[in-house]
C-alpha cells in the first residue's frame, strides 16, 4: 500500500484547506482510511476516519462540524476538507490505511490500528 498526501500549506485562521491522499498498491474497498496529525512536541492524534466501502465517517470532537472526510472511489483518493481553521489545527497531517473493520477502528482509532502511512503534509494556521 502506497499513500501520498498533498494539499497542505499556510492559511489564516478561519480559512480553509483541502488535503488529498492518493492510494495505490491494492484494492481498498474493505479498508478504513484515516487522517492523523502531529503538532510539535505532541503525540500523533487521530483526526478522522472513513470507511472506503460505504463512506461512513468518524471525527474527533475537536474537528466535528469543521472537517469533512470524503472519498472518490474512481480515483482511489480520499479528501479532508478543513474549514474554520484554528491555530491549534497547525500540525503535520498524515494519511493512513487500515485493513481492520470499521467497528474495530471505532473502538480503537489510535495510530496502532493503521498499518500503512504516507508522508505527512504540513498545515500551518496563522492567527
Amino acid at each position: 500500500v502506497q499513500l501520498q498526501a498533498s494539499g497542505g500549506g499556510l492559511v489564516q485562521a478561519g480559512g480553509s484547506l483541502t488535503l488529498s491522499c492518493a492510494a495505490s498498491g491494492r484494492t481498498f474497498s474493505s479498508y478504513v482510511m484515516g487522517w492523523f496529525r502531529q503538532a510539535p512536541g505532541k503525540e500523533r492524534e487521530f483526526v478522522a476516519a472513513i470507511s472506503w466501502n460505504d463512506g461512513r465517517t468518524y471525527y474527533t470532537d475537536s474537528v466535528k462540524g469543521r472537517f469533512y472526510f470524503s472519498r472518490d472511489n474512481a480515483k482511489n483518493t480520499v479528501y479532508l476538507q478543513m474549514s474554520s481553521l484554528k491555530p491549534e489545527d497547525t500540525a503535520v497531517y498524515y494519511c493512513a490505511a487500515s485493513s481492520s473493520s470499521w467497528f474495530s477502528i471505532r473502538e480503537k482509532s489510535g495510530a496502532g490500528s493503521f498499518g500503512s502511512w504516507g508522508p505527512g503534509t504540513q498545515v500551518t494556521v496563522s492567527s
